[in-house]
C-alpha cells in the first residue's frame, strides 16, 4: 500500500470521530487505531484472523515442543490402526498416491518397501512433498486416498 495512502487514512481518521479504520487492498491490510491518551494514530498491517485468535484464545502452557506442534498431550492409539510403524503427516497439504493421476500409485496394500522409499505425495503451498518409508517392511494399511486433505500428524499409512 502507499504511503501517501496511509498519510490521508491518518488525516481522515484525525478528522472524524472514529477510533480505528481498516482497510483491505487485495493482499495487503492496514489497520489504523486512535491512541488513547493523544490523537495519535498507529498505521499496523496485521491480519485480522490473526488478532481475533490471538484475542480470543488464552496461551496453553506447553511443556514439550511435541506437545506444543499437536496441541496438548499425545494423540491417543487409534483403533482401526493395524499393529505396526504408523507414517504421519509432516504437513498439512493434499495427499496423493501416485506421482501423476494416470500413473499408478507409489504403493498399495502388501507391498513390501524399503527405508527411503517414496509412499505418496503431499502438495502444500505449490511444492510437492514427497513421503518417504521411516522404516522397512510390508504396508499394512493406507489410511487415506489420493486428492484428499491431510492434516499435521494425520495417520497416512501402517508399515509391519
Amino acid at each position: 500500500m502507499d504511503l501517501r495512502k496511509i498519510k490521508k487514512l491518518i488525516d481522515l481518521l484525525e478528522e472524524s470521530n472514529l477510533a480505528e479504520i481498516e482497510i483491505k487492498e487485495g493482499e495487503e491490510s492496514v489497520r489504523l487505531a486512535r491512541m488513547p491518551k493523544g490523537g495519535l494514530a498507529a498505521a499496523a498491517p496485521a491480519p485480522v484472523m490473526h488478532q481475533m485468535m490471538a484475542a480470543a484464545a488464552p496461551a496453553m502452557p506447553m511443556n514439550s515442543p511435541v506437545q506444543a506442534a499437536t496441541g496438548g498431550s499425545p494423540k491417543p492409539a487409534d483403533p482401526e490402526l493395524p499393529a505396526g510403524h504408523v507414517m504421519r503427516a509432516p504437513m498439512v497439504g493434499t495427499f496423493y498416491a501416485s506421482p501423476a493421476p494416470d500413473k499408478p500409485a507409489f504403493v498399495s496394500i502388501g507391498q513390501t518397501v524399503k527405508a527411503g522409499d517414496t509412499l505418496g505425495i503431499i502438495e502444500a503451498m505449490k511444492m510437492f512433498n514427497p513421503i518417504e518409508a521411516d522404516v522397512s517392511g510390508t504396508v499394512l494399511a493406507i489410511k487415506c486416498e489420493s486428492g484428499q486433505p491431510v492434516e499435521f500428524d494425520q495417520p497416512l499409512f501402517v508399515i509391519g
